[in-house]
């Protein structure tokens, strides 16, 4: 999405890192870019305003709901592997026998037969 106007700061940069503006998660410079755009560019004004709603109201649907101790140490390590720069496995290398159930294979089945013809 771009509004068409020149700014010094592209629409499609300031969308792609929206929700680093919402959560606070870059430096205070580029939090300064990101506001001067928006006093600028009423489309991107009215995308934000919309996702800071939607953030909103998922925190106060969602935000008293208990995260799972091991979870949070499963997110917060995957963060750490990411931060370091180290390759992230598609999905995760061991699951504790806790958080999963064990997985068996299904029992085998004897063979279905026809039943015999009967003589009438």
């Amino acid at each position: 999405m771009s509004c068409g106007e020149p700014h010094e700061t592209d629409c499609s940069e300031i969308l792609d890192h929206l929700y680093e503006f919402l959560d606070r998660e870059m430096p205070d410079s580029d939090c300064a870019k990101f506001e001067h755009h928006f006093e600028e560019c009423s489309p991107c004004l009215e995308k934000y305003g919309l996702e800071q709603a939607v953030k909103k109201l998922v925190k106060r649907c969602c935000g008293q709901d208990d995260v799972p101790g091991d979870l949070r140490a499963k997110v917060m390590g995957r963060i750490d592997v990411i931060r370091s720069g180290q390759a992230v496995p598609d999905q995760d290398v061991a699951v504790s026998e806790t958080t999963a159930p064990p997985r068996t294979a299904p029992a085998p089945q004897a063979p279905r037969t026809a039943p015999a013809p009967q003589d009438s």
